[in-house]
């Protein structure tokens, strides 16, 4: 059994239950929106092949936070648009994700999402795939309905700037010198982009001068980064095994992250060595999970991945100074400390 690293060290003066709040709060406040949202992703799961909406049913109504579409509907909320098109992207948004996750199971053999066997492990590889494809061109209807060319440019290009992050991924795997920028790109792609778009496209909808359309594209884009950065030190922390995966799944799979660079930059020639076997050759034994930890743990690894997570962080936050102040500025604030505070 490995000894799971605790990040706890690094909280600073706010309660656990004050997460959970943030959250709730952000879901009470686009609730009536959510709901129409839910409605919209019924209705376009339908097909009369059984089997597509029994795969992606099973993943959507797996206990996903929704978080995706509920940044669209806050971001809404936020510039005080009155329409409805909101609730029908929210719900593109939320294709595209399910999609990737989908695709990304598959690619990664992961058995395990969100604590529940992974339609993958359930269904088989080739199911998985097509019906991410599906879901991908029910979003691509949902945008075209929409009839906004710059609302399709937005949600078309993050599509393809996920596949280019999930590609760039594959080129890195296994491959410890890795640079950190191409790190930052892989999560900046596969992410971030996704994050970026489902605000941006709320003030698209309202029409909302520039600067505010920016500022909701920086808030969702360094948002995206801070929540990614934190994902991969969970990996390997022990609050991973209470968000419903299992503790060391990325260096299972000799995925390249930010805890694992900085742990074999700041390491001495034995300790590289160690990594390079383990994650370059994936030649692993039993304690070898264990003792990354306990190297990640030396060398500040993890708590550093979470610093730079605040920083993200608190750039997401800065951007939504541009905006008055009310209860949604406030929750999405505070969304972004619950980001960063999923580590403790």
């Amino acid at each position: 059994m490995a000894n799971i690293a605790s990040i706890d060290q690094h909280k600073k003066g706010r309660a656990v239950n004050s997460v959970d709040e943030a959250l709730e709060c952000l879901q009470t406040q686009v609730s009536a929106d959510m709901a129409r949202v839910n409605e919209t992703i019924l209705a376009r799961m339908h097909s009369p092949v059984a089997l597509i909406p029994q795969l992606a049913g099973h993943l959507i109504a797996s206990g996903g936070k929704r978080l995706r579409p509920m940044l669209t509907l806050a971001g809404a909320q936020l510039v005080d648009y009155k329409g409805d098109r909101h609730t029908k992207l929210a719900a593109c948004v939320e294709f595209i994700h399910t999609a990737t996750l989908l695709h990304d199971d598959v690619v990664d053999e992961s058995d395990l999402r969100r604590g529940k066997d992974s339609a993958n492990v359930l269904w088989g590889n080739k199911p998985s795939v097509l019906v991410g494809d599906f879901l991908f061109s029910r979003a691509f209807e949902l945008m075209i309905e929409d009839g906004s060319l710059k609302v399709l440019k937005l949600l078309s290009h993050a599509s393809s700037v996920i596949a280019e992050g999930e590609v760039l991924q594959l080129s890195i795997s296994n491959d410890l010198d890795t640079p950190e920028e191409s790190y930052l790109q892989v999560i900046e792609a596969k992410t971030a982009a996704l994050f970026e778009a489902a605000t941006q496209i709320a003030a698209v909808v309202a029409e909302r001068p520039e600067n505010e359309e920016l500022a909701l594209a920086s808030f969702g884009r360094h948002f995206g980064i801070a929540f990614q950065l934190v994902d991969d030190a969970l990996d390997y922390s022990a609050r991973q095994a209470t968000l419903g995966k299992t503790v060391g799944d990325d260096f299972r799979e000799g995925k390249i992250t930010l805890p694992v660079i900085l742990a074999f930059r700041r390491g001495d020639e034995t300790e590289r060595a160690f990594w390079r076997r383990t994650i370059e050759e994936m030649d692993q034994k039993e304690g070898d999970l264990s003792h990354a930890i306990h190297l990640m743990e030396t060398h500040e690894a993890l708590s550093d991945t979470i610093e730079r997570a605040r920083h993200y962080g608190a750039i997401a936050r800065d951007a939504l100074a541009l905006f008055k102040p009310n209860n949604t500025r406030k929750t999405l604030n505070d969304i972004v400390r619950f980001c960063v505070e999923r580590a403790y």
